[in-house]
Protein backbone atom coordinates (compact mmCIF):
# COMPACT_ATOMS: atom_id res chain seq x y z
CA UNK A 1 0.00 0.00 0.00
CA UNK A 2 2.70 2.18 0.56
CA UNK A 3 6.23 2.82 -1.07
CA UNK A 4 8.63 6.08 -0.92
CA UNK A 5 6.99 7.56 -4.28
CA UNK A 6 3.15 6.62 -3.68
CA UNK A 7 0.68 5.94 -1.39
CA UNK A 8 -3.11 5.20 -1.52
CA UNK A 9 -5.71 5.83 1.13
CA UNK A 10 -8.84 7.21 1.52
CA UNK A 11 -9.45 11.07 2.35
CA UNK A 12 -12.43 10.52 4.33
CA UNK A 13 -13.79 7.82 6.47
CA UNK A 14 -17.39 7.77 4.50
CA UNK A 15 -16.03 5.35 1.44
CA UNK A 16 -15.71 8.40 -0.45
CA UNK A 17 -13.34 7.42 -3.67
CA UNK A 18 -9.24 6.77 -3.57
CA UNK A 19 -6.93 9.43 -3.19
CA UNK A 20 -3.22 8.87 -4.32
CA UNK A 21 -0.19 10.32 -3.32
CA UNK A 22 2.60 10.73 -5.88
CA UNK A 23 5.75 12.94 -6.62
CA UNK A 24 5.18 16.18 -8.11
CA UNK A 25 6.40 16.81 -11.68
CA UNK A 26 7.24 19.15 -14.12
CA UNK A 27 3.88 19.11 -15.72
CA UNK A 28 2.10 20.09 -12.52
CA UNK A 29 3.45 23.42 -12.04
CA UNK A 30 0.88 25.30 -13.55
CA UNK A 31 -1.97 22.96 -11.54
CA UNK A 32 0.08 23.75 -8.52
CA UNK A 33 0.47 27.64 -8.79
CA UNK A 34 -2.90 27.80 -9.55
CA UNK A 35 -4.38 26.14 -6.32
CA UNK A 36 -2.41 28.53 -3.98
CA UNK A 37 -3.36 31.64 -6.13
CA UNK A 38 -6.72 31.16 -5.80
CA UNK A 39 -7.04 29.38 -2.65
CA UNK A 40 -10.00 31.29 -0.34
CA UNK A 41 -7.41 30.52 2.96
CA UNK A 42 -5.71 33.47 1.16
CA UNK A 43 -8.21 36.14 0.47
CA UNK A 44 -8.55 39.67 1.60
CA UNK A 45 -5.73 40.94 3.74
CA UNK A 46 -3.61 37.60 3.04
CA UNK A 47 -4.19 38.05 -0.84
CA UNK A 48 -0.35 39.97 -1.11
CA UNK A 49 1.58 36.98 0.09
CA UNK A 50 0.36 35.18 -3.01
CA UNK A 51 -0.04 37.19 -5.82
CA UNK A 52 2.28 36.38 -8.28
CA UNK A 53 3.18 33.55 -6.60
CA UNK A 54 4.83 30.90 -8.74
CA UNK A 55 5.52 26.85 -8.12
CA UNK A 56 7.84 26.39 -11.16
CA UNK A 57 9.49 23.04 -12.63
CA UNK A 58 12.73 24.01 -10.58
CA UNK A 59 11.04 24.50 -7.92
CA UNK A 60 9.32 20.84 -7.94
CA UNK A 61 12.82 19.40 -9.08
CA UNK A 62 14.62 20.25 -5.90
CA UNK A 63 12.39 19.55 -3.41
CA UNK A 64 10.07 17.28 -2.06
CA UNK A 65 6.89 17.87 -4.02
CA UNK A 66 3.75 15.67 -3.54
CA UNK A 67 0.90 15.82 -4.95
CA UNK A 68 -2.55 13.85 -3.73
CA UNK A 69 -5.07 13.35 -6.59
CA UNK A 70 -8.63 11.66 -7.04
CA UNK A 71 -9.28 8.74 -8.95
CA UNK A 72 -9.55 11.31 -11.94
CA UNK A 73 -6.13 12.46 -11.49
CA UNK A 74 -7.68 16.06 -10.20
CA UNK A 75 -5.39 17.86 -8.26
CA UNK A 76 -7.01 17.46 -4.61
CA UNK A 77 -3.67 19.28 -2.80
CA UNK A 78 -0.11 19.57 -2.41
CA UNK A 79 2.74 19.71 -0.16
CA UNK A 80 6.42 20.73 -0.71
CA UNK A 81 9.13 19.24 1.72
CA UNK A 82 12.45 21.23 1.92
CA UNK A 83 14.96 18.46 3.53
CA UNK A 84 18.32 20.93 4.64
CA UNK A 85 16.92 21.72 7.55
CA UNK A 86 13.51 19.61 7.34
CA UNK A 87 10.30 22.02 6.95
CA UNK A 88 7.04 22.22 5.40
CA UNK A 89 7.37 24.64 2.59
CA UNK A 90 4.21 24.57 1.36
CA UNK A 91 0.89 22.82 2.14
CA UNK A 92 -2.49 23.01 0.12
CA UNK A 93 -5.46 21.72 -0.09
CA UNK A 94 -8.04 22.26 -3.06
CA UNK A 95 -11.11 24.34 -1.25
CA UNK A 96 -13.38 21.72 -2.68
CA UNK A 97 -11.39 19.04 -1.38
CA UNK A 98 -10.99 21.02 2.49
CA UNK A 99 -12.72 18.59 5.63
CA UNK A 100 -12.49 15.27 3.28
CA UNK A 101 -9.27 13.93 5.06
CA UNK A 102 -6.82 15.21 1.86
CA UNK A 103 -4.62 17.37 4.69
CA UNK A 104 -4.31 14.33 6.70
CA UNK A 105 -3.12 12.39 3.99
CA UNK A 106 -0.42 14.85 2.83
CA UNK A 107 0.93 15.33 6.43
CA UNK A 108 1.03 11.61 7.29
CA UNK A 109 3.31 11.18 4.15
CA UNK A 110 5.09 14.09 4.61
CA UNK A 111 6.30 12.63 8.03
CA UNK A 112 7.05 9.69 6.39
CA UNK A 113 9.12 11.13 3.63
CA UNK A 114 11.04 13.04 6.91
CA UNK A 115 11.78 10.24 8.89
CA UNK A 116 12.91 8.03 5.73
CA UNK A 117 15.10 11.43 5.17
CA UNK A 118 16.54 11.14 8.51
CA UNK A 119 14.66 13.99 10.10
CA UNK A 120 13.85 14.20 13.68
CA UNK A 121 11.32 17.15 13.14
CA UNK A 122 9.92 19.57 10.34
CA UNK A 123 9.45 23.20 11.00
CA UNK A 124 6.59 24.73 9.58
CA UNK A 125 5.76 28.77 9.67
CA UNK A 126 2.28 28.19 9.70
CA UNK A 127 -0.66 30.76 7.66
CA UNK A 128 -2.77 31.98 11.11
CA UNK A 129 -5.86 29.87 10.32
CA UNK A 130 -3.91 26.66 9.80
CA UNK A 131 -2.59 26.69 12.77
CA UNK A 132 -5.45 24.57 14.34
CA UNK A 133 -5.24 21.89 11.79
CA UNK A 134 -1.47 21.25 12.04
CA UNK A 135 -1.54 21.40 15.65
CA UNK A 136 -4.40 18.39 15.31
CA UNK A 137 -2.17 16.69 13.18
CA UNK A 138 0.25 16.58 15.96
CA UNK A 139 2.74 19.57 15.47
CA UNK A 140 3.23 21.83 18.23
CA UNK A 141 3.65 25.55 18.64
CA UNK A 142 7.40 26.52 19.31
CA UNK A 143 7.36 30.09 18.18
CA UNK A 144 6.49 33.00 16.59
CA UNK A 145 8.10 34.53 12.75
CA UNK A 146 7.35 38.14 13.06
CA UNK A 147 5.88 40.10 10.21
CA UNK A 148 8.01 41.00 7.44
CA UNK A 149 6.37 43.56 5.01
CA UNK A 150 5.69 44.24 2.62
CA UNK A 151 4.42 41.01 1.74
CA UNK A 152 3.90 39.32 5.07
CA UNK A 153 1.88 41.63 7.37
CA UNK A 154 1.43 39.22 10.20
CA UNK A 155 3.08 37.39 12.53
CA UNK A 156 3.36 33.71 11.87
CA UNK A 157 2.95 30.93 14.18
CA UNK A 158 5.86 28.50 13.85
CA UNK A 159 5.54 24.82 15.02
CA UNK A 160 7.20 21.87 14.72
CA UNK A 161 6.41 18.26 13.50
CA UNK A 162 7.86 15.29 16.07
CA UNK A 163 9.39 12.94 13.93
CA UNK A 164 9.92 9.51 15.83
CA UNK A 165 12.55 7.90 14.38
Amino acid sequence: MTSPMTRRGRADRSGGPPVRIRRATARDAKRLTSLVRTSRAYEGPFAPMVAGYRVGPDYIDAHEVHVAAGEDGRVLGFYALVLSPPELDLMFVADAAQGRGVGRLLVGHMTERARAAGASAVRVVSHPPAEGFYLGMGARRVGTVRANPPAVMWDRPELEFPIAL
